[in-house]
């Protein structure tokens, strides 16, 4: 490796359909850092801690996602405010002193994604989904949502979780049941959570005038309920648009360069995403 070249990739499992590897390295040649590389590796909890032990001085970072989000916590020497508010991180940063420091870049890559579509603040809102991504959609909401967060669950374990996170990030939580996840497209602003087709019979069920969809996935891309959200004239924000905002702020932390080449890495994601 040559002098001052520097390391970075994203762990988990499965990881080969990861499209952190194409942003990352859009960034480093749009910022013109010739001697970065970014790499996937398959790694479960097990594998973390001594993946973590192995690294030496030229690495910078890491980006993390299911299942190390969690796992890695204790492996680290510090953990910002944000990423404990969700006990998730998305984002590990070496420092030159060889501290391993946590961050969640997802709660303010929501954020950011709904600021770039004009969507800065909102009176209410709805959350499809009570899983992972879920509490991060909370916390960006409580950063934003004046009022009411209606989240809709299928079970009463879930439903117990997101009275939770909405106690611990200060949010005005209100469950509702899957079965009445219709009334959810009512709300000002939608945020969809959920696994591929599980949405896809609300799509049948917007109003007239729909308001804002974030529909945190990438592919399939588009959902069909965000297809006909985007029919109806209904503001629309992708999964692709989270993941990108959330990377500029990786590639901010580990190079120290900002902001972001936010178009680059998303023309890459959107080339990536076309050839699959």
């Amino acid at each position: 490796m040559t002098a001052g070249a520097r390391r970075a990739a994203v762990l988990g499992s499965p990881i080969a359909h990861s499209l952190s590897p194409e942003l990352h390295r859009a960034a480093y040649a749009a910022l013109g850092l010739d001697g970065w590389t970014y790499d996937r590796f398959e790694t479960d909890e097990a594998a973390l801690p001594g993946f973590l032990e192995g690294l030496g001085p030229q690495w910078a970072g890491l980006s993390l996602t299911m299942p190390l989000k969690r796992a890695v916590i204790p492996l680290l020497d510090s953990v910002s405010e944000t990423a404990a508010s969700v006990e998730a991180v998305n984002t590990v940063v070496f420092t030159e002193d060889g501290r391993r420091v946590g961050d969640n870049t997802d709660i303010p890559g929501m954020v950011a994604a709904l600021r770039e579509r004009g969507i800065e603040r909102t009176d209410s809102a709805a959350v499809l989904g009570a899983g992972a991504t879920a509490s991060s959609a909370l916390a960006a909401l409580a950063r934003i949502c004046a009022g009411e967060i209606t989240v809709y669950v299928r079970s009463e374990a879930r439903a117990a979780e997101m009275r939770e996170w909405g106690d611990r990030l200060g949010a005005d939580v209100r469950i509702a049941a899957w079965d009445d996840a219709a009334e959810a497209l009512r709300a000002p602003l939608v945020i969809a959570t959920t696994p591929a087709g599980a949405t896809d019979a609300l799509a049948e069920a917007l109003p007239d005038r729909p308001g804002a969809l974030f529909d945190v996935l990438y592919e399939p891309w588009p959902t069909r309920l965000a297809a006909r959200w985007s029919e109806a004239g209904g503001a629309l924000v992708g999964g692709l648009d989270l993941l990108v905002h959330q990377a500029v702020l990786q590639v901010e932390q580990m190079t120290g360069r900002a902001p972001g080449p936010l178009a680059a890495m998303r023309e890459a994601g959107e080339r990536a995403l076309a050839a699959r």
